[in-house]
């Protein structure tokens, strides 16, 4: 009961003022979005990205992180730039832009990228089989090309459109064929994926004089992009079909034939079993329901786990049969138990997260305005319980999504935590992380939408941070390591949609957790089975008595305050705050702001909103105290112009709106503890040019920053030593 009221408690804290009034709303004016020379906002001085060449392609190290073949001892962090397009975003683009893009993203502090749908784009408008638009291919070609020079691996999908290379359809980003699930059972859908590897990976690429497989730059291949069959099944759900696709039910027959042997032994296991089912007829049936918990269920997942794992195994020893040497991983989504037993013999994992999923983009589309915070962090400890500890861990998709008024969440939560858990790739899934420039004529460029985290200020705000947090290493990874122990798929039970108890993931608010094979360890520090029996409490306790947490460690799982082992993240669910103290970065997230939150030099002493307010070196100091050039970052909440919402939660699109972007506007009173007496708070506007004009003259001891600025609105400040 007391942990109820504690939750409701920081329900109504975490409430948010009421929306401001229309002029609270500043419109953003930039139109370029290219960064200027010598820009605050040029990370690729101290991110360079080292050339790909022979000895640099990325390979499993011995210690199961991705690294440099050269650098064998040296785990290397990888910023993912998600590159999704479609003809609504804009398509891949000219090869003039291509290397305008590329060297954007290396400022900005990319080093891979991941190319998705890419099939589609390929065969979008074409009427046969394998017809690849040649302008598309020619410019997929060059764009990969392009990333390459500029030092950015890339992550491939070795199919994302339900359509795959099929010509005469019109419906190439939607769940509209079934041909994910016909790759399990059926050999031409098979030899269809193969046939499209073999045309476009082994394809020489004329602008590198090498096939993609073949390429250095390659550093993954994701076989099947969310090609889980639970999940397949529930994307393609329908009002009036069954739950299952018939086409399982033979193969289901045939796996329950093999594990009973007779009707007379699956009767025993199931008490459902109806007299005019039978074994030796092939005449059991499907479940009717995902959502009724039954033995059948149970075996069905276990079914599930068989023909999975099996079908990778064959995807994967068809693509080394083509000649690729590098990575490869497949499910990279729906984090139940179930699809972990599948990805437990890949040799990398990738997963995609969302908090607060939003499916679609017309008038009526819902999401729930909910804190990631408030959820302590939920969708990230989903993906944390689905990796398998020894193995490269890639987030392949991730959003905290527009128009949720608490995503400047993102670029602290997810960041920080991936670092702290030792993950390799953190890619924030878009249409693609940058624009060149405002008011292109595309669709889905014609106002911030979800999945569009380009033309999103906050968005963008997070993955500048996201590059130091992460990239740059600022925040470290966690020493503490505590191992999920696994069986098998007797680990399985009547629930179809199980996944690792929530009371058990939060231990990775405090220390890096896993999957590890029941056996392997087994030092006290780990979560056994069956998962009921264990207390979170008692694993936190014997860290304690082992060294492993310190004895002042402020964890408490009673009130939902979570330290991590490192001491540099500390996430409060009652008063709605993630905070970040590192020697480079210390910043905080907040849905309230009741008092002063003191960071280590950093201290805010009040803001007139929620919002995100990080400050980080830029120069060569080894901490905030000693530097003598800061970047601070404020992001509140954008709008588009016009945008109305159906209900006064704003959890109901009306209408999306258009550009120009409005930027909440705000304020955060700062002191910041520095030798320096003097310093210059200039702002930086969006496209990274810093306002000399708007530059003021500040005490470190207490100032106010303010996103509306003579230059426009902004997220950016700079601040150097007078």
């Amino acid at each position: 009961m007391r942990r109820a009221i504690l939750w409701g408690l920081a329900a109504l804290l975490a409430v948010p003022s009421p929306v401001a009034a229309a002029d609270e709303w500043l419109p953003v004016r930039e139109t370029s979005m290219v960064l200027g020379t010598a820009s605050p906002l040029d990370f690729s001085a101290f991110l360079p990205n080292p050339a790909i060449d022979d000895g640099s392609q990325l390979v499993t190290g011995k210690q199961g992180r991705l690294v440099r073949a050269d650098e064998p001892e040296k785990p290397v962090r990888l910023l993912c730039a998600s590159l999704a397009w479609s003809p609504a975003s804009g398509g891949y683009p000219d090869h003039a832009d291509a290397d305008h893009y590329a060297a954007e993203l290396a400022k900005h502090g990319y080093n891979i990228a991941r190319l998705h749908f890419v099939d589609a784009s390929l065969m979008f408008g074409r009427n046969s089989d394998f017809d690849f638009d040649p302008e598309v291919l020619d410019r997929v070609h060059y764009l990969l090309a392009a990333l390459k020079r500029n030092g950015i691996y890339w992550i491939m999908d070795g199919l994302s459109s339900w359509r795959g290379a099929y010509g005469g359809y019109d419906d190439r980003w939607d769940p509209a064929s079934d041909l994910k699930l016909a790759l399990y059972f059926d050999d031409k859908a098979f030899d269809h994926w193969l046939e499209f590897q073999r045309r476009f990976l082994t394809l020489v690429n004329p602008y590198t004089g090498t096939a993609p497989l073949d390429d250095k730059a390659l550093a993954l291949v994701i076989l099947v992009n969310e090609n889980n069959i639970e999940f397949d099944s529930i994307v393609r759900e329908r009002e009036g079909k069954p739950h299952y696709d018939e086409r399982l039910k033979l193969p289901f027959n045939r796996w329950l034939e093999k594990q009973y042997g007779s009707t007379a032994a699956l009767s025993k296991a199931w008490p459902d079993l109806s007299a005019g089912e039978r074994l030796e007829d092939a005449s059991v049936e499907l479940p009717k329901s995902r959502y009724e918990d039954s033995p059948r269920l149970k075996d069905l997942q276990a079914f599930f786990v068989s023909v999975e794992t099996t079908t990778a195994a064959r995807m994967t020893k068809a693509l080394r049969e083509l000649g690729y040497k590098g990575e490869i991983s497949s499910f990279n989504n729906w984090p139940t138990i179930q699809t972990t037993l599948s990805r437990q013999d890949l040799p990398v994992i990738t997963m995609n997260t969302y908090q607060d999923w939003v499916g679609s983009y017309a008038p009526g589309a819902t999401m729930t305005q909910k804190s990631s915070i408030d959820d302590g962090a939920g969708y990230m400890r989903l993906i944390a319980a689905a990796r398998w500890l020894g193995k490269p861990f890639v987030v392949s998709e991730y959003d905290h999504l527009f128009w949720n008024r608490y995503r400047y969440e993102a670029g602290l939560v997810m960041p920080a935590y991936a670092a702290q858990q030792g993950w390799d790739v953190l890619c924030r899934h878009g249409h693609g992380p940058i624009i060149l420039k405002y008011n292109e004529p595309y669709a889905h460029k014609k106002a911030m939408l979800p999945y569009a985290i380009a033309l999103d200020p906050v968005a963008r705000a997070g993955e500048t941070l996201a590059a130091l947090l992460y990239r740059r290493g600022d925040v470290s990874a966690s020493k503490l390591t505590i191992p999920f122990l696994v069986r098998g798929t007797e680990d399985l039970d009547d629930d179809m949609q199980a996944r690792e108890p929530e009371r058990l993931t939060e231990l990775a608010l405090v220390g890096a957790i896993g999957m590890e094979k029941a056996g392997e360890v087994d030092d006290g520090l780990t979560v056994g089975q069956p998962r009921a029996s264990v207390d979170p409490q008692t694993i936190l306790d014997a860290a304690r008595a082992a060294g492993s947490l310190a004895k002042d460690n402020q964890t408490d799982l009673r009130t939902g305050l979570y330290e991590s082992d490192t001491g540099e993240l500390l996430l409060d669910r009652l008063r709605g705050q993630l905070r970040v103290s590192t020697p480079r970065t210390e910043a905080v997230a907040f849905s309230t702001l009741r008092e002063p939150v003191n960071l280590g030099t950093v201290k805010v002493e009040a803001s007139d909103g929620d919002g995100l307010v990080s400050v980080s070196v830029l120069d060569n100091a080894a901490s905030i105290a000693q530097s003598r050039r800061l970047l601070v970052i404020y992001a509140t909440d954008a709008h588009n112009t016009g945008m109305r919402f159906s209900d006064d939660e704003e959890k109901v699109i009306a209408d999306f709106g258009r550009l120009p972007v409005l930027i909440r506007k705000g304020y955060v009173d700062l002191s910041l503890t520095l030798a320096e007496a003097r310093w210059r708070l200039t702002p930086v506007t969006l496209n990274g040019v810093a306002s000399v004009t708007a530059a003021q003259t500040i005490s470190p001891a207490g100032f106010r920053i303010s996103n509306d600025t003579i230059s426009g609105p902004t997220t950016f400040f700079l601040l150097e030593a007078d």
